[in-house]
């Protein structure tokens, strides 16, 4: 759901680059997991593109320093069910990528944010970087574990 950028502040205080639009799952949980370790959030706030974030065991600059660079998680049960038409990025993986004339284009490798939007990365016969936006995607069927697109098997 994002990573570890530094700490904030001196008082253990941790600052957190979210992927994609998952910056209020991360500020409602009341748990995160930073590498392979469980840490109770204490305050979590939205300040400017990133999260703030102060853990419970974390009371230093040094000891936030120590998870720079570190993946953070939410366990999936913990989060509340998205909005139609919304989706947890991780429900996405491994979904298979259809344009709209039928052609399997692959299966989604990862999904990540580029600054302006999302962009599926779909691993297939090569790989290709779809940008997730309405024009393109047209329809997600989490059933059935597909994704129809409007992209050319030949882009």
């Amino acid at each position: 759901m994002g990573r570890v950028a530094g700490s904030y502040g001196l008082r253990g205080w941790v600052k957190v680059d979210p992927e994609g639009a998952e910056r209020d799952a991360l500020t409602g949980a009341r748990e995160w997991t930073i590498g392979a370790r469980a840490y109770g959030v204490e305050e979590a706030k939205l300040h400017g593109a990133t999260v703030l974030a102060k853990l419970a065991g974390i009371e230093s600059r040094e000891q936030a320093l120590k998870l720079k660079g570190k993946n953070v998680a939410v366990p999936r049960a913990a989060l509340p069910e998205p909005e139609d038409g919304h989706y947890y990025l991780g429900d996405l993986v491994g979904l298979e990528v259809v344009n709209g004339q039928g052609v399997k284009l692959g299966m989604v490798k990862r999904l990540f944010w580029s600054g302006a939007h999302d962009v599926m990365e779909v691993a297939g016969e090569r790989s290709r970087l779809i940008p997730w936006v309405p024009a393109v995607v047209l329809n997600v069927d989490l059933a059935k574990r597909r994704i129809e697109v409007e992209w050319g098997a030949d882009w």
